[in-house]
């Protein structure tokens, strides 16, 4: 037996401890359906870290970094002031210099980059 198999059993073995002593009995919503996220425009290999940092109220650097590109954008709309505005497209040139040299994919599909966004600063606000 590897070790991650010797890992796995010592893990059932403890839940299935747990279960015998009631340990789980008197959870919160217990009996009552998970509420699960969808997560379908998440690429399969990143959902479980998605998850993770959203549940501890992070979001992945780069869709934290496309929020930054999208409030830009709006606020280079309402900008008068020349410089300011120099400014923030410096900035946002830089961000997606950043982005494009992280090879995120987010670039390629516009469409789940926009959708993904979305779902995490809803998820936040």
């Amino acid at each position: 037996m590897n070790g991650l198999m010797l890992l796995d059993a010592l893990a059932e073995a403890r839940i299935e401890e747990a279960i015998a002593k009631g340990a789980f009995d008197d959870l919160p919503g217990a009996g009552r359906p998970l509420v699960l996220d969808d997560d379908r425009l998440i690429p399969e290999e990143l959902r479980a870290a998605y998850r993770i940092l959203k549940n501890a109220g992070f979001v992945p650097p780069e869709v934290e970094a496309r929020c930054d590109v999208a409030d830009l954008v709006a606020l280079l709309a309402t900008l008068d002031d020349d410089a300011a505005r120099r400014r923030a497209v410096a900035k946002l040139a830089l961000l997606e210099a950043r982005l494009e040299a992280s090879g995120t994919g987010f670039r390629r599909n516009r469409t789940y980059e926009g959708r993904v966004i979305e779902r995490f600063r809803r998820s936040l606000g």
